[in-house]
Order: C-alpha cells, then sequence, then structure tokens
C-alpha cells in the first residue's frame, strides 16, 4: 500500500509534466495504480497546458535528450533555442526538475581482476616549484588492478610519446607486462567511438601493444570511474606526495623522490579492503605477469628530412651534420625524449647527436665531410699568368 508520502509524490510529478511510467518506476508501483490515484483525486491532474505551451512542441526532444543522459539544463536550452524555442530558462527547468530523480545512479559494484589482468593508465597535472621557478608537472600513473602497486613518472609533456614511454617504465619496473592495458579517451592511445560503439586505437598505441602483447581496452567516454584504482592513485599523489614535497632542483629529482616515495610510502600503505598492503598483493601477482619482449619500445618521435647540398639537417632550428653521401637525399629522423637525435638511411643508423638547447647552431662531426672537402681540394690551379694574358 503506498504511504501519503508516496501519493503527494505521484501528485507533484504529475503536475510537472512527469509520464505515468516514470512515476511508477520511481515510486515502485504499477502504471495502473499510479492511474487509479490520479482519477481518485480531483485536485490532480495534468499541468495546465497553457503554463507549457510554449515548451510542448519541444518535450520529445527533450525527453529524448534526457535518454541520452544529457541532463545539464543549459545545453538543452541552447539546442532548442535553434530549433525556434522562445520561452524561458526557468520553464525548461521546471519540466525538468521532476525528471532528474530518474536520472541513472553514479553507484558502480567493484569490480575486481586476476593477478596480472589488467593494468589502469591515466595523466595527473600539478603546480610545483622546479629550480625555483613555478611550473605544472604532468605525471603518469599505471596501477596494477591486482594488487594496487603503481608506478608514477613525472615529466613536462603528456604527448603520445610520454604516454607509450610511462608504460614502458611501468613495465620494466613491475618486472613484466599484463594482459590488457585500461585507459581513458586521450588522443595518444583513442581516436575515437564509431557509433556502432567500436574504438579506434591509435596506430602508436596498438604498435606499443603488440610489442608487448597487451590488449587495448578504453573507458565508455564520460565515464572515468570505469578506471576508479588509478583515478584514486592520481588523487592520493596529490594529497600525499605533492603536499610533502613541493620544491624540486629538477625533473630527475623529481622522479627520485617518487622512486623513494612509493618504496617506502605507497607500497606499504592498509588496503582496508584485502587487510594487507600493495607490496605483499604484488608478491602474488608478479608470477602472473608477462615475460618482457628482449628490447624495449623505442619511444623516439620520428619524422623525415632532406639533406641539404652542404651535408646537413635542420631539426628544432639547429642544423646537424649527416654523411656526405647522402646529400640531396630523404632521410628518417627519432629524437629520444631525453634529447638524443638519430638518423637513419633504410633503416641504418648513420649519424647521432645530442641537441642542442639555443638555436640557430651547427653541429659537425669532421668525418661526415671530410671526403666532401678533399674532393673540393682537389679542384686544378691555374698559374696567375693565365689570368695576367686575359687583362692586356
Amino acid at each position: 500500500m503506498l504511504s501519503r508520502g508516496d501519493l503527494l509524490m505521484i501528485k507533484q510529478m504529475r503536475i510537472h509534466g512527469a509520464h505515468i511510467i516514470d512515476i511508477a518506476h520511481h515510486v515502485g508501483c504499477s502504471e495502473r495504480t499510479v492511474r487509479r490515484h490520479l482519477s481518485t483525486q480531483n485536485s490532480v491532474s495534468r499541468p495546465p497546458r497553457e503554463k507549457m505551451k510554449k515548451l510542448q512542441p519541444y518535450m520529445n526532444w527533450i525527453d529524448q535528450r534526457l535518454r541520452e543522459h544529457v541532463w545539464n539544463a543549459e545545453v538543452i536550452y541552447q539546442e532548442i533555442a535553434q530549433q525556434g524555442y522562445t520561452g524561458c530558462r526557468t520553464l525548461l527547468r521546471k519540466y525538468i526538475q521532476p525528471k532528474r530523480s530518474l536520472r541513472p545512479s553514479k553507484q558502480t559494484i567493484r569490480y575486481e581482476t586476476q593477478p596480472g589482468e589488467q593494468l589502469q593508465h591515466d595523466w595527473g597535472e600539478v603546480d610545483a616549484v622546479i629550480a625555483g621557478q613555478p611550473c605544472k608537472i604532468s605525471f603518469a600513473v599505471n596501477t596494477l588492478g591486482y594488487s594496487r602497486r603503481f608506478h608514477v613518472w613525472a615529466t613536462q609533456s603528456q604527448d603520445a610519446e610520454h604516454t607509450y614511454e610511462s608504460l614502458v617504465r611501468a613495465f620494466n619496473g613491475f618486472g613484466g607486462s599484463v594482459r590488457t592495458v585500461l585507459v581513458d579517451n586521450q588522443k595518444a592511445a583513442v581516436l575515437r567511438h564509431s557509433n556502432s560503439g567500436e574504438v579506434v586505437f591509435n596506430g602508436g598505441f596498438l604498435m606499443l601493444a603488440k610489442h608487448y602483447g597487451f590488449i587495448p581496452r578504453a573507458c565508455r567516454p564520460h565515464r572515468p570511474r570505469t578506471k576508479g584504482k588509478v583515478e584514486r592513485m592520481v588523487k592520493y599523489l596529490k594529497e600525499n606526495f605533492f603536499v610533502r614535497y613541493r620544491r624540486f632542483d629538477s625533473l630527475a629529482h623529481v622522479n627520485q623522490q617518487l622512486e623513494q616515495w612509493l618504496v617506502n610510502v605507497a607500497d606499504e600503505r592498509p588496503l582496508r579492503y584485502f587487510a594487507t598492503t600493495p607490496a605483499e598483493r604484488f608478491n602474488e601477482e608478479r608470477s602472473a605477469l608477462q615475460s618482457l619482449p628482449s628490447q624495449a619500445f623505442d619511444t623516439s618521435y620520428r619524422d623525415l628530412r632532406q639533406v641539404a647540398w652542404d651535408g646537413y639537417i635542420e631539426v628544432r632550428g639547429n642544423r646537424y651534420s649527416v654523411p656526405e653521401t647522402l646529400c640531396g637525399h630523404p632521410v628518417s629522423i627519432r629524437v629520444t625524449l631525453d634529447n638524443e637525435l638519430r638518423v637513419y638511411a633504410d633503416e641504418n643508423l648513420v649519424a647521432s647527436h645530442q641537441l642542442k638547447t639555443d638555436t640557430h647552431e651547427w653541429q659537425t662531426v669532421p668525418e661526415h665531410h671530410k671526403p666532401l672537402w678533399q674532393r673540393s681540394c682537389s679542384v686544378a690551379a691555374r698559374p696567375l699568368t693565365d689570368y695576367e694574358e686575359l687583362l692586356k
């Protein structure tokens, strides 16, 4: 039997335009019960249509957007305004308000994975001081789903190459890879979600997955709690490590401090749900990790260059020498994340340089251009008497 509060709820929801089926679902009774109650209450009737007259032509559209989980009244107002709606925002909010109780709950069921099954990846960002200068530090967090042990790498970029490098370092730190890697929808990993629900992954991320033998997975758009284990670790870092330490000498110093903190603090934190620590659970998970390949994945930036006729290529505002036999030919370049330039011709390494920090500089390896200078010095010399004859 319905309580007095339930009957009042039925009345109020109907006044605000809620559908019979939605009222029944919210109250927990049948549609027939709702109709019977409405028919016996003279005071409960449909809201005067005059009040919602301007909104009536757009109600089906609004209901459709609510079913698509779009609950922001301002967003819906802008959409129906483009379709010709001339009413006010307040009227729209009054129509949406009683339906908000039907909004899907954010409560989720804890999902546990088997040892070595899953790793969750995410980025975080925090303000800090490095070498006396305020700056933002980006940090990549990679968390093992079973043991909750995680790896952190601090850097100044969140691009694809640094994303892949963070995973490489995490696998090396754990001593093995996992069977699946769960990411959000950053472009370094996910290009788009198709209309059919298929995920189109970044080609570089697929190469990384093939190299380490894991299956890439992506969260549904706008549902980051799917990877809640790593989300919590990002928050944990901000509220623990970056509260204890705010000033650093360099990025290398940040990562050095992080290594010590991971061992001494993060790995020994109590996991109340399991009554143990990540370090102890990792001892169970270690043997389930997949073995690493013989060589680490190359996370270098890649590009193409045309060698000038003077035997140099231009990279980031500076010029670097290559063997003179490549003058006028295309070469491929790779720049590692520690700023080492490698030049390849037909997949063979032909030159390497350390990138300059300044611009408009030239870096030359004498052996590269030695044959070129020898040929230039062998030009035939004419006696001066030949030129004197021309002046007569």
